[in-house]
Protein backbone atom coordinates (compact mmCIF):
# COMPACT_ATOMS: atom_id res chain seq x y z
CA UNK A 1 0.00 0.00 0.00
CA UNK A 2 2.58 1.88 0.95
CA UNK A 3 4.53 1.79 -2.82
CA UNK A 4 1.00 2.60 -4.22
CA UNK A 5 0.62 5.63 -2.16
CA UNK A 6 3.89 6.78 -4.76
CA UNK A 7 3.22 10.73 -5.23
CA UNK A 8 0.72 12.62 -3.53
CA UNK A 9 -0.52 15.65 -2.65
CA UNK A 10 -2.37 17.79 0.20
CA UNK A 11 -5.77 19.36 -0.85
CA UNK A 12 -5.13 21.60 2.23
CA UNK A 13 -6.92 24.51 3.70
CA UNK A 14 -10.39 22.79 1.78
CA UNK A 15 -11.81 20.88 4.54
CA UNK A 16 -9.36 21.98 6.98
CA UNK A 17 -9.48 25.52 6.21
CA UNK A 18 -9.53 27.69 9.57
CA UNK A 19 -11.69 30.68 8.27
CA UNK A 20 -8.74 33.11 8.71
CA UNK A 21 -6.03 32.25 5.63
CA UNK A 22 -6.81 30.92 2.30
CA UNK A 23 -9.00 28.60 1.08
CA UNK A 24 -9.00 26.27 -1.29
CA UNK A 25 -12.60 25.16 -2.96
CA UNK A 26 -13.13 21.68 -2.93
CA UNK A 27 -13.43 21.54 -7.37
CA UNK A 28 -13.82 18.42 -8.98
CA UNK A 29 -11.73 19.93 -11.80
CA UNK A 30 -8.99 19.96 -9.42
CA UNK A 31 -9.07 16.06 -8.78
CA UNK A 32 -8.61 15.96 -12.63
CA UNK A 33 -5.93 17.94 -12.53
CA UNK A 34 -4.27 15.96 -9.96
CA UNK A 35 -5.14 12.49 -11.70
CA UNK A 36 -3.94 13.89 -15.23
CA UNK A 37 -0.74 15.38 -14.06
CA UNK A 38 -0.04 11.82 -12.41
CA UNK A 39 -0.17 11.86 -8.80
CA UNK A 40 -1.26 8.87 -7.12
CA UNK A 41 -2.62 10.30 -4.10
CA UNK A 42 -4.78 12.76 -2.29
CA UNK A 43 -4.28 13.48 1.06
CA UNK A 44 -7.75 15.46 2.89
CA UNK A 45 -6.83 17.40 6.00
CA UNK A 46 -10.23 17.27 7.38
CA UNK A 47 -10.93 19.72 10.71
CA UNK A 48 -13.39 17.27 12.01
CA UNK A 49 -13.72 19.06 15.57
CA UNK A 50 -15.25 22.45 14.01
CA UNK A 51 -17.96 20.63 12.34
CA UNK A 52 -19.20 18.11 15.59
CA UNK A 53 -21.25 18.29 18.72
CA UNK A 54 -19.22 19.61 21.79
CA UNK A 55 -20.97 16.97 24.07
CA UNK A 56 -21.70 13.58 23.90
CA UNK A 57 -22.21 11.31 21.33
CA UNK A 58 -19.88 13.86 20.15
CA UNK A 59 -22.28 13.97 16.42
CA UNK A 60 -20.44 14.90 13.18
CA UNK A 61 -23.12 17.32 11.42
CA UNK A 62 -24.33 15.02 8.28
CA UNK A 63 -23.64 18.52 5.72
CA UNK A 64 -20.22 18.07 6.58
CA UNK A 65 -19.68 14.56 6.04
CA UNK A 66 -21.23 14.92 2.63
CA UNK A 67 -19.01 17.20 2.00
CA UNK A 68 -15.80 14.89 2.85
CA UNK A 69 -18.18 12.06 1.05
CA UNK A 70 -17.48 14.22 -2.06
CA UNK A 71 -14.13 14.86 -1.74
CA UNK A 72 -13.27 11.03 -1.33
CA UNK A 73 -15.29 10.02 -3.76
CA UNK A 74 -13.77 12.33 -5.77
CA UNK A 75 -10.71 11.30 -5.96
CA UNK A 76 -11.51 7.61 -5.71
CA UNK A 77 -13.30 7.95 -9.07
CA UNK A 78 -10.16 9.42 -10.88
CA UNK A 79 -8.84 6.04 -9.83
CA UNK A 80 -6.57 7.69 -7.15
CA UNK A 81 -5.17 7.02 -3.40
CA UNK A 82 -6.75 9.08 -0.28
CA UNK A 83 -5.67 9.89 3.05
CA UNK A 84 -8.19 11.27 5.27
CA UNK A 85 -6.99 12.94 8.74
CA UNK A 86 -8.59 14.23 11.69
CA UNK A 87 -6.59 18.10 11.19
CA UNK A 88 -6.35 20.98 13.30
CA UNK A 89 -7.85 19.59 16.56
CA UNK A 90 -6.01 21.92 18.78
CA UNK A 91 -7.83 21.59 21.92
CA UNK A 92 -7.38 17.61 21.79
CA UNK A 93 -3.59 18.86 21.80
CA UNK A 94 -4.39 21.37 24.51
CA UNK A 95 -6.51 19.44 27.03
CA UNK A 96 -6.13 15.97 26.00
CA UNK A 97 -7.90 14.04 28.95
CA UNK A 98 -10.66 16.26 28.43
CA UNK A 99 -11.07 15.55 24.45
CA UNK A 100 -9.90 12.48 24.54
CA UNK A 101 -13.54 10.78 24.68
CA UNK A 102 -15.02 12.97 21.69
CA UNK A 103 -11.21 12.20 19.90
CA UNK A 104 -12.22 8.39 20.06
CA UNK A 105 -15.91 9.24 19.73
CA UNK A 106 -14.89 10.91 16.04
CA UNK A 107 -13.36 7.98 14.82
CA UNK A 108 -15.58 5.83 15.55
CA UNK A 109 -18.06 7.51 13.51
CA UNK A 110 -15.92 7.96 10.94
CA UNK A 111 -14.61 4.01 11.05
CA UNK A 112 -18.22 3.38 10.30
CA UNK A 113 -19.03 5.87 7.95
CA UNK A 114 -16.47 4.47 4.98
CA UNK A 115 -15.68 0.90 6.58
CA UNK A 116 -17.07 -0.21 3.18
CA UNK A 117 -15.40 1.94 0.83
CA UNK A 118 -11.91 0.31 -0.80
CA UNK A 119 -8.66 -0.29 0.30
CA UNK A 120 -7.70 2.84 -1.39
CA UNK A 121 -8.96 4.92 1.34
CA UNK A 122 -6.45 5.37 4.39
CA UNK A 123 -7.00 6.44 7.72
CA UNK A 124 -4.53 8.97 9.45
CA UNK A 125 -5.08 9.24 12.92
CA UNK A 126 -4.18 12.50 13.98
CA UNK A 127 -2.00 15.48 12.43
CA UNK A 128 0.66 16.52 13.86
CA UNK A 129 -0.01 15.68 17.94
CA UNK A 130 1.28 18.71 20.07
CA UNK A 131 1.78 20.95 23.02
CA UNK A 132 -0.05 18.65 26.45
CA UNK A 133 -0.56 15.89 24.13
CA UNK A 134 3.21 14.47 24.75
CA UNK A 135 4.42 11.34 23.17
CA UNK A 136 3.44 9.16 26.20
CA UNK A 137 -0.01 10.61 26.13
CA UNK A 138 -0.04 10.24 22.42
CA UNK A 139 0.68 6.71 22.38
CA UNK A 140 -2.04 5.64 24.64
CA UNK A 141 -4.47 7.54 22.72
CA UNK A 142 -3.42 6.34 19.58
CA UNK A 143 -3.15 2.46 20.45
CA UNK A 144 -7.50 3.02 21.53
CA UNK A 145 -8.47 5.02 18.42
CA UNK A 146 -6.89 2.20 16.18
CA UNK A 147 -8.81 -0.52 18.20
CA UNK A 148 -12.01 2.06 17.46
CA UNK A 149 -11.00 2.16 13.81
CA UNK A 150 -9.91 -1.92 13.48
CA UNK A 151 -13.31 -2.39 15.13
CA UNK A 152 -15.10 -2.12 11.99
CA UNK A 153 -11.91 -1.51 9.28
CA UNK A 154 -9.79 -4.63 10.48
CA UNK A 155 -7.56 -4.71 7.28
CA UNK A 156 -7.59 -0.81 6.04
CA UNK A 157 -4.36 0.68 6.12
CA UNK A 158 -3.92 3.14 8.98
CA UNK A 159 -1.79 6.05 8.98
CA UNK A 160 0.23 7.21 12.29
CA UNK A 161 2.69 9.95 13.30
CA UNK A 162 4.47 10.72 16.46
CA UNK A 163 4.43 13.92 18.77
CA UNK A 164 5.76 17.06 18.60
CA UNK A 165 4.57 17.68 15.42
CA UNK A 166 4.93 14.52 13.55
CA UNK A 167 9.05 16.09 13.28
CA UNK A 168 11.28 13.24 12.40
CA UNK A 169 13.30 13.65 15.21
CA UNK A 170 10.54 12.28 17.56
CA UNK A 171 9.76 9.15 15.93
CA UNK A 172 12.02 7.24 18.53
CA UNK A 173 9.45 8.00 20.94
CA UNK A 174 6.46 6.59 18.85
CA UNK A 175 5.25 3.41 19.92
CA UNK A 176 3.91 1.10 17.43
CA UNK A 177 1.17 -1.49 17.69
CA UNK A 178 1.06 -4.89 16.92
CA UNK A 179 -0.69 -4.28 13.58
CA UNK A 180 0.32 -5.64 9.67
CA UNK A 181 -1.43 -2.41 8.28
CA UNK A 182 0.26 0.54 9.62
CA UNK A 183 2.26 3.15 7.68
CA UNK A 184 3.84 5.70 9.51
CA UNK A 185 4.62 9.52 8.60
CA UNK A 186 6.52 12.40 9.34
CA UNK A 187 6.30 15.87 7.63
CA UNK A 188 9.58 17.24 6.62
CA UNK A 189 10.28 21.23 6.39
CA UNK A 190 13.96 21.67 6.87
CA UNK A 191 15.49 24.13 7.66
CA UNK A 192 12.48 25.77 8.56
CA UNK A 193 14.17 28.98 8.41
CA UNK A 194 14.04 28.66 4.77
CA UNK A 195 10.77 26.44 3.91
CA UNK A 196 8.67 29.54 5.96
CA UNK A 197 10.18 32.66 5.43
CA UNK A 198 7.55 35.49 5.07
CA UNK A 199 4.72 32.87 6.58
CA UNK A 200 2.27 35.10 8.53
CA UNK A 201 1.24 32.48 11.15
CA UNK A 202 5.10 32.13 12.37
CA UNK A 203 6.44 34.89 14.56
CA UNK A 204 9.77 36.58 13.10
CA UNK A 205 9.28 35.01 9.94
CA UNK A 206 9.78 37.81 7.99
CA UNK A 207 13.15 38.05 9.33
CA UNK A 208 14.22 34.77 6.80
CA UNK A 209 13.43 36.67 3.58
CA UNK A 210 15.82 36.16 1.05
CA UNK A 211 17.15 33.20 1.96
CA UNK A 212 17.93 30.70 -0.37
CA UNK A 213 18.71 26.97 -0.69
CA UNK A 214 20.72 24.27 -2.81
CA UNK A 215 24.43 24.22 -1.74
CA UNK A 216 26.16 21.08 -0.69
CA UNK A 217 25.53 21.74 2.98
CA UNK A 218 22.26 22.01 2.50
CA UNK A 219 21.77 18.86 0.48
CA UNK A 220 23.94 17.18 3.38
CA UNK A 221 21.65 18.39 6.04
CA UNK A 222 18.37 16.70 3.85
CA UNK A 223 20.16 13.50 2.97
CA UNK A 224 22.01 12.90 6.71
CA UNK A 225 18.15 13.50 8.12
CA UNK A 226 15.89 11.83 5.36
CA UNK A 227 18.50 8.48 6.14
CA UNK A 228 17.93 8.16 9.97
CA UNK A 229 14.41 7.88 9.26
CA UNK A 230 14.62 5.72 6.56
CA UNK A 231 16.87 3.73 8.78
CA UNK A 232 14.10 4.22 11.58
CA UNK A 233 11.31 2.38 9.32
CA UNK A 234 14.08 -0.81 8.61
CA UNK A 235 14.68 -0.97 12.17
CA UNK A 236 10.86 -1.09 12.88
CA UNK A 237 9.75 -2.56 9.71
CA UNK A 238 7.56 -0.15 9.09
CA UNK A 239 7.05 2.11 5.70
CA UNK A 240 7.34 5.56 5.70
CA UNK A 241 5.02 8.51 4.17
CA UNK A 242 6.19 12.09 3.68
CA UNK A 243 2.65 13.14 4.26
CA UNK A 244 3.79 16.77 4.54
CA UNK A 245 6.84 18.55 2.37
CA UNK A 246 6.96 21.94 1.01
CA UNK A 247 8.30 25.60 0.82
CA UNK A 248 6.08 28.59 1.12
CA UNK A 249 5.30 31.39 -1.50
CA UNK A 250 7.75 33.75 0.68
CA UNK A 251 10.86 32.15 -1.09
CA UNK A 252 12.40 32.42 -4.39
CA UNK A 253 10.88 29.78 -6.77
CA UNK A 254 14.38 28.99 -7.60
CA UNK A 255 15.28 27.70 -4.57
CA UNK A 256 11.81 26.35 -3.58
CA UNK A 257 12.07 23.84 -6.82
CA UNK A 258 15.52 22.97 -5.77
CA UNK A 259 14.58 22.32 -2.23
CA UNK A 260 11.38 19.98 -3.39
CA UNK A 261 13.36 18.21 -6.62
CA UNK A 262 15.67 17.36 -3.87
CA UNK A 263 13.78 16.20 -0.90
CA UNK A 264 11.08 14.12 -3.38
CA UNK A 265 14.20 12.12 -4.89
CA UNK A 266 15.18 11.60 -0.93
CA UNK A 267 12.29 10.36 -0.21
CA UNK A 268 11.67 8.03 -3.52
CA UNK A 269 15.59 6.78 -2.88
CA UNK A 270 14.64 5.87 0.67
CA UNK A 271 11.86 4.35 -0.31
CA UNK A 272 9.38 6.42 1.11
CA UNK A 273 5.85 7.87 -0.43
CA UNK A 274 5.17 11.02 -0.23
CA UNK A 275 2.17 13.99 -0.48
CA UNK A 276 3.13 17.66 -0.93
CA UNK A 277 1.94 20.12 0.62
CA UNK A 278 -0.21 21.60 -0.93
CA UNK A 279 -2.60 21.97 -3.90
CA UNK A 280 -3.51 25.50 -4.40
CA UNK A 281 -3.09 28.05 -1.59
CA UNK A 282 0.05 29.91 -0.09
CA UNK A 283 2.87 26.86 -0.88
CA UNK A 284 0.75 25.80 -3.53
CA UNK A 285 2.07 23.78 -6.81
CA UNK A 286 -1.28 24.83 -8.76
CA UNK A 287 -1.95 28.71 -9.60
CA UNK A 288 -5.66 28.63 -8.98
CA UNK A 289 -6.09 32.11 -10.75
CA UNK A 290 -4.23 30.81 -14.10
CA UNK A 291 -5.74 27.46 -13.96
CA UNK A 292 -2.34 25.87 -14.51
CA UNK A 293 0.23 24.26 -12.36
CA UNK A 294 3.61 26.31 -11.10
CA UNK A 295 6.10 24.56 -13.75
CA UNK A 296 8.92 24.99 -11.48
CA UNK A 297 7.05 22.97 -8.67
CA UNK A 298 5.38 20.79 -11.12
CA UNK A 299 8.37 19.26 -12.79
CA UNK A 300 10.17 19.14 -9.16
CA UNK A 301 7.68 16.70 -8.01
CA UNK A 302 6.99 14.71 -11.43
CA UNK A 303 10.02 15.49 -13.57
CA UNK A 304 9.34 16.62 -17.42
CA UNK A 305 6.48 14.18 -18.25
CA UNK A 306 3.70 12.14 -16.49
CA UNK A 307 4.24 9.16 -14.23
CA UNK A 308 2.21 6.63 -15.13
CA UNK A 309 -0.04 5.15 -12.90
Amino acid sequence: MNRGLGRGINFGNALDALGDGPELPLDERYFDEVAEAGFDTVRLPVRWSAHAEAAPPYSIDPAFFERVDAGVDAALRRGLNVVVNVHHYHEFCAEPEEHRPRFLALWQQIAARYADHPGRLCFELLNEPRGHLTAARWNVVLAEALAVVRAVNPERTVIIGPAEMNGPEALNELSVPDDDHLIATIHYYAPFEFTHQGAGWVEGADRWLGRTWGNTADENAVRDELAEVAAWSRDRRIPLFVGEFGAFSGADMASRARWTTFVRAEAERLGMSWAYWEFGTDFGAFDLDLAAWREPLRRALLGDGNSPR
